[in-house]
């Protein structure tokens, strides 16, 4: 994701790129501007030419973090055929995509959602598109007779939603192991066998 939709300048990428090495190491509330300008060697007066805030360089950064992630699914979904198929790769994409990178969401599955902003946020946006895919596909599934045609594709997608963080929260906040492979096919079996026809 570029800058303004054309260009993402040095000066902006050093910035998030320094952030992102900050909060591997601290809180986000401890981390200052001053310190992210120091650490990406740059004026700190850069980093309000391309941020409101350091709230909103947070919401940037996960943006471009799922911006990643949906560009992976785009490309690993197109190679299955059926709706099904396509869902479980969404799934162990998500619990890959969480374990891979624990500090973004540990922000995300307990921080961000507490503030109300977020939700205006371009990482908010970024959010609906992922979860817009999720319910396209349902419904697609539906058409296709694939699933059962009195399931609700909105109660659906908040089950595997509600699954997917649910199975790997407490891993994410402890620091533990997760077993991607058999906790997303444990995931899918569960919903799919009992709602594919």
């Amino acid at each position: 994701m570029k800058h303004k939709g054309k260009t993402n300048p040095p000066g902006r990428i050093k910035i998030m790129n320094s952030f992102s090495q900050l909060m591997a190491l601290k809180d986000f509330h401890s981390i200052t501007t001053a310190e992210i300008a120091r650490n990406a060697k740059v004026t700190e007066g850069l980093i309000y030419k391309y941020f409101k805030d350091k709230k909103d360089l947070l919401y940037q950064v996960l943006s471009e973090h799922f911006f990643e992630f949906q560009t992976k699914i785009k490309k690993r979904i197109v190679k299955k055929k059926t709706c099904i198929e396509q869902l479980e790769v969404i799934i162990f994409s998500s619990l890959e995509s969480y374990a891979d990178n624990r500090i973004f969401s540990k922000i995300l599955l307990l921080e961000v959602r507490n503030s109300l902003d977020f939700f205006d946020s371009c990482a908010y946006g970024m959010v609906r598109n992922y979860s817009r895919t999720i319910l396209e596909i349902i419904e697609k599934g539906i058409k296709k007779e694939e699933l059962r045609s009195d399931i609700d594709p909105f109660t659906l997608r908040k089950v595997i939603l509600g699954a997917i963080e649910h199975a790997c929260l407490g891993e994410i906040i402890f620091s533990k192991e997760l077993d991607i492979e058999k906790v997303s096919t444990n995931i899918a079996n569960i919903i799919f066998n009992g709602a594919k026809l």
